[in-house]
């Protein structure tokens, strides 16, 4: 049996970390995991700007109210899930993902969480586990599932190495590059084409 796994922002939600940036006009916090490889390192950097500027968690969501799935996204989700069980795997936070899983229909999602004080400041961050994207399809195929993983990132490799077939998604340049035994796929009808051709 087929099980897909996919990441979740710049594939069907944009990066919510670029449109906090746009929103608030701190420019630091564009960088992603196109940009920095090494996810605690950028995280401790979000939390850092975060501090000195005094953004709460409640600035951040305000923001994501306002993001919409990319366009497409969640017509392409659909036929996803009329065609095999999808499971969204992301380094984003259960806090940030809420309102956006609404607006994709409620998809599967593992992600990780934050940790909030009393008035609302981030103050840390939890990993459900390190390299949770590579774990999570090493436990799907001992459970005797056939995955197809697809993503946009650095953070996306080791998932995309680990699955039966592992492809990229709307990447950009830098890590195509890096990573050239990984087909592409630049949109969602090219998206639909490579999964129609893996499916069993």
């Amino acid at each position: 049996m087929d099980l897909i796994c996919s990441d979740l922002e710049g594939v069907f939600i944009p990066e919510i970390w670029i449109n906090v940036a746009e929103k608030t006009g701190i420019e630091a916090l564009k960088l992603t995991t196109r940009d920095i490889t090494d996810y605690d390192v950028l995280m401790q950097k979000r939390l850092s700007i975060m501090d000195q500027h005094g953004l709460k968690l409640k600035d951040i969501t305000d923001v994501i109210a306002t993001i919409d799935p990319i366009a497409g996204a969640a017509e392409a989700l659909t036929w996803i899930r009329e065609r095999a069980q999808i499971i969204i795997l992301s380094d984003t936070f259960e806090e940030f993902a809420r309102p956006l899983m609404k607006k994709l229909g409620f998809p599967a999602l593992f992600c990780h969480s934050l940790v909030v004080d009393d008035s609302g400041r981030i103050t840390d961050y939890n990993l459900r586990q390190q390299n949770q994207k590579k774990h999570a399809v090493k436990a799907f195929k001992g459970l005797n599932y056939r995955v197809i993983a697809f993503g946009d990132s650095y953070n996306d490799t080791a998932m995309l190495g680990e699955a039966d077939h592992g492809f990229f998604f709307m990447p950009p340049d830098n890590v195509v590059k890096e990573f050239p035994q990984f087909k592409v796929t630049r949109n969602y009808e090219e998206l639909k084409t490579m999964i129609g051709s893996l499916i069993q």
